[in-house]
């Protein structure tokens, strides 16, 4: 099989600067070994090492791969002080709050995965917060709105992540909620320098930025530019608030009445009973088997049933006789990823409204739709009914010492979500109303205290019923088929994690094809042919982080995603 690098024509191509051999996982994987490292890195076919890239991180007590470099440093240091995986995940995602305000922060919602130690069972903890009681697609309609409007506080539901990291301390932490707050309530008191990605992305999201988040997310009303230190004091402030009083020092006083207060004036329906009442949910993963890997997923209200039905109809094909960045095999996921959205979009709801889950998961369901696949002809886009189709988004994942895996994603929705902020603490909203629909009678029509559906995923893949790789795949509606991607160079084209996660992507998503410059123009070309309409897309797609767990070593495989400004660390 060829290699990333000779799969492309064209030698400055994204992934002609990193030559993985496709020996590695793969045939580790079938003989029921987590991974050939040693032999692979002896044999020096981890990469071409005269070109530029980034080889996988090794450690053999704990790990931590996330998006920013300081997030990694910070949870590996609290592995280091006595703190599990669970107190070293919640330490790094709350920081890159700070790190990556565009992407997340204490005013949005998380999902997590958490394997405990001692345990292959997997739990998920649904993070996710409600639409306000006051909310009606039916007074939205009579307004005149078609779909949720992105930037007004009726596209704000009330945060969840606070509650999700508070029990989830409280029931799997070791050191305590304040020890893993204290780090992000010192880079928020002293400021984190802006990160090249972070100030790109930041210039993007500028024009969103309206009212009081103009004042506390913008330096002197400019953009910050790389190195330039970015502080919130505000935050600091509540997160103090937490580490002392728990959720109540959110959901309740000073802080609740902030919110609620800043999102009536903007035109929200928000109450001090809605920010009460919010309160996270353990739910049961699900899960496919996929040529002998197993991909967990959470349920509705996320879509990871999405990624799972994804894989299912690409477990009909034959990917690994194609090249791995070829016009086939991306037609192919393109096909596969249209069907599963659409599956998804008419599906997918606030769990209390997803009637249809089995169906969507059940082996049929792929069969049939794997047939309507034309291998040499594009379909046409169905139709789309939710709103969500973007966008920013953190993912972390850790392993600790007694391999407690954490699995976690937490997000605003769009970048800086809504745009809108609180007036007194500077607390940005997020916008995840966005995933509901306004269609009357849809299981996702928006609603008073119904859940949205949700784009952002957290993975992990076990084999013989071992966890081996927690994961995940930023970028919105990309995630599910950025899940799927993951897989299959993972399982049908032996890429260890690094490799994984440095191949470029593609994305058919609303009618737009999104090819990054990894591939060649020749596949644009013949992908064109085919009838879809192809872009390169102005940013890449998505980011992702994952953490192979070689149980007969017992050494940790870290990549973490050069799209981003992170890395992976361990100890």
């Amino acid at each position: 099989m060829a290699s990333l690098g000779a799969a492309l024509t064209a030698p400055t191509q994204f992934v002609a600067s990193r030559s993985y051999a496709a020996i590695s996982l793969h045939d580790c994987i079938l003989r029921n070994s987590a991974y050939c490292g040693a032999r692979t890195m002896s044999e020096g076919m981890m990469r071409d090492f005269h070109l530029p890239g980034r080889s996988p991180v090794f450690s053999q007590n704990g790990m931590c791969a996330t998006s920013h470099p300081l997030a990694s440093k910070l949870a590996v240091e609290m592995l280091e002080q006595g703190g599990n995986a669970v107190d070293a995940a919640i330490a790094g995602a709350v920081v890159l709050g700070i790190c990556e305000p565009q992407m997340t922060g204490i005013g949005g919602d998380c999902f997590v995965l958490v394997k405990p130690a001692g345990s292959e069972d997997v739990i998920a903890l649904n993070g996710s917060g409600r639409a306000p009681a006051g909310l009606s697609a039916e007074t939205l309609r009579a307004e005149g709105h078609k779909t949720m409007p992105l930037g007004h506080a009726h596209a704000v539901t009330v945060p969840g992540a606070i509650d999700a990291f508070c029990r989830l301390s409280a029931d799997h932490g070791k050191a305590g909620l304040a020890a893993s707050l204290a780090p992000a309530i010192r880079y928020a008191e002293e400021g984190v320098p802006v990160a090249p990605r972070t100030a790109f992305d930041w210039a993007q999201a500028e024009p969103r930025l309206q009212g009081a988040a103009r004042d506390y997310y913008l330096l002197g009303g400019k953009v910050p530019v790389p190195g330039q230190v970015f502080r919130a004091p505000g935050q600091a402030e509540v997160l103090r608030r937490v580490a002392e009083q728990g959720r109540a020092g959110f959901y309740e006083g000073e802080v609740a009445e902030d919110m609620v207060n800043s999102l009536r004036a903007l035109g929200g329906t928000h109450t001090l009973e809605d920010f009460a009442a919010t309160e996270c949910t353990y739910t049961t993963p699900i899960s496919t088997d996929y040529k002998g890997i197993d991909l967990v997923e959470h349920p509705p209200n996320g879509h990871g049933a999405t990624a799972i039905l994804m894989a299912n109809i690409l477990s009909h094909f034959d990917l690994a006789a194609m090249e791995p960045f070829g016009t086939q095999r991306a037609h192919i996921e393109a096909e596969a990823a249209k069907l599963a959205y659409d599956t998804r979009n008419r599906i997918i709801a606030d769990a209390d409204y997803t009637t249809r889950l089995e169906h969507m998961l059940s082996p049929e369901t792929a069969a049939k739709l794997a047939a309507l696949i034309d291998p040499s002809r594009a379909m046409a886009d169905p139709h789309k009914l939710s709103e969500a189709v973007h966008k920013d988004t953190i993912y972390i994942t850790v392993v600790d010492k007694d391999r407690m895996v954490v699995s976690l994603i937490y997000s605003v929705f769009h970048s800086f979500g809504s745009g809108l902020s609180s007036e007194k603490f500077g607390i940005n909203f997020q916008n995840r109303g966005a995933g509901f629909t306004l269609e009357e009678g849809h299981p996702n029509e928006a609603a008073g205290g119904k859940r949205p559906m949700h784009t952002i995923i957290p993975g992990m893949l076990k084999k013989n019923g071992k966890v081996i790789m927690p994961f995940g795949v930023m970028g919105g509606a990309y995630q599910p088929n950025g899940h799927a991607r993951f897989l299959t160079n993972v399982v049908d084209f032996g890429m260890h994690p690094q490799a994984a996660i440095d191949a470029p992507r593609s994305f058919s998503d609303a009618g737009d094809m999104k090819v990054e410059r990894g591939y060649s123009d020749k596949v644009r070309a013949e992908l064109a042919e085919m009838g879809h309409k192809v872009s390169i897309p102005a940013t890449p797609i998505g980011g992702a982080q994952a953490i192979l767990i070689d149980h007969e070593t017992g050494v940790l495989q870290g990549g973490s995603d050069p799209r981003k400004d992170g890395c992976a660390l361990g100890y």
